[in-house]
């Protein structure tokens, strides 16, 4: 069996806030109780995003999700009822723009807890198959 990405944990200021807030811009289902401590975030039938409570300050993450035009799209127009900025770099200002510098379109978003989060429609990590 190859290696797959299973679960990743996701602390937060407060998980079962930052858990729907996700899985709204997402489009996916998530849980208040999970295993453990945790607010799950099902993003797909392999993969799972754990929000855990954390009191203390934490180090911000960079989340990336990759999906096709249509849910692009979809998640972009989320962003915008939702109210969340959204930006064209990981760190910089708030310009409302979609970044098509790497063959596809890419979007950043901080919101919640300040984490970078990311959505693209063609890797710019690896090269096309």
């Amino acid at each position: 069996m190859p290696v797959h990405l299973d679960h990743l944990i996701v602390p937060a200021k407060d998980k079962k806030r930052s858990a729907e807030i996700v899985a709204a811009v997402l489009g996916v289902p998530w849980s208040e109780h999970g295993v453990g401590p945790f607010c799950p975030v099902f993003v797909n039938d392999g993969l799972t995003l754990d929000f855990d409570q954390w009191g203390e300050p934490f180090p911000l993450q960079h989340y990336c999700f990759r999906m096709d035009d249509a849910e692009f799209d979809r998640l972009v127009a989320r962003l915008v009822e939702m109210g969340i900025a959204y930006r064209s770099t990981p760190h910089g200002a708030t310009d409302f723009l979609v970044n098509t510098q790497h063959g596809g379109r890419i979007v950043y978003w901080s919101e919640p807890d300040g984490h970078a989060w990311e959505a693209l429609t063609v890797s710019y990590a690896r090269a096309p198959a």
